[in-house]
């Protein structure tokens, strides 16, 4: 997890909590909306996801408030500060992360089996 946060508060410029919690929402995000086998590969690879997949659920009433899928994200992240810029640097920098660690053809299925996620590839 370590090497994955200091990619993005390097390629993203933000800081190290911040890219923690936005990596806890986007997985906990595909856990919920993508291929779940896919997904689950990818949360392996990650040590210490399960972690920050938990740690995002603490938004109780508001998150589920908000509904689900790629618009809560977005509203969640831009909640952390992050500009649409900044949330499209993290999702490529994590995909690319992804296809390192478990390979292309499996983070091209999270990323065509997850509504709206191609946009941010």
């Amino acid at each position: 997890m370590d090497e994955l946060i200091g990619r993005l508060a390097t390629n993203a410029s933000i800081d190290s909590a911040v890219a923690e919690k936005t990596v806890g929402i986007i997985l906990g995000f595909l856990r919920s909306e993508g291929p779940s086998d896919s997904v689950q590969a990818l949360i392996d690879h990650i040590p210490g996801a399960e972690g920050a997949i938990e740690a995002s659920k603490s938004g109780g009433g508001l998150s589920r408030l908000m509904g689900g899928g790629l618009m809560a994200v977005g509203t969640r992240l831009m909640g952390l500060g992050l500009g649409m810029s900044d949330i499209q640097t993290i999702a490529r920098e994590l995909f690319r992360y992804g296809r390192d660690k478990i390979g292309a053809d499996q983070m091209g299925k999270i990323i065509a089996g997850t509504p709206g996620l191609s946009q941010f590839a």
